[in-house]
């Protein structure tokens, strides 16, 4: 296997960044986000008691099921659509190989 993979952001100037995203780190997409300095604030640092990570899923990627702290932040985030998560729930694992996601807009 290999220790990283390739995730596709889409900025919220509709711009594309192929991301190359260790999956031996333990760490989630906000990290990886903030890791190649785009911008994704995670003001939480990862407890989804946030959106500023807020993304939607365009890849047909099984994720892993939303838990109640991830639901109940995105009941009271703006911008919410069918396919949103928070990227600081989205472990990066190698079958996230390939995952596109697009920045949700931020919040005024």
């Amino acid at each position: 296997m290999n220790d990283t993979i390739k995730i596709t952001v889409i900025d919220r100037n509709d711009q594309e960044h192929i991301l190359e995203a260790p999956t031996d780190m333990n760490m989630n997409l906000m990290e990886v986000c903030k890791s190649y300095e785009l911008p994704v604030q995670g003001t939480c640092g990862g407890m989804a008691l946030c959106s500023t990570c807020h993304c939607y899923v365009k890849s047909e990627h099984e994720l892993s099921e939303m838990n109640e702290d991830e639901e109940d932040m995105l009941d009271q985030a703006f911008f919410v659509e069918e396919n949103s998560r928070l990227g600081c729930q989205i472990q990066i694992t190698d079958s996230l190989e390939g995952l596109i996601v697009k920045l949700a807009p931020e919040a005024e």
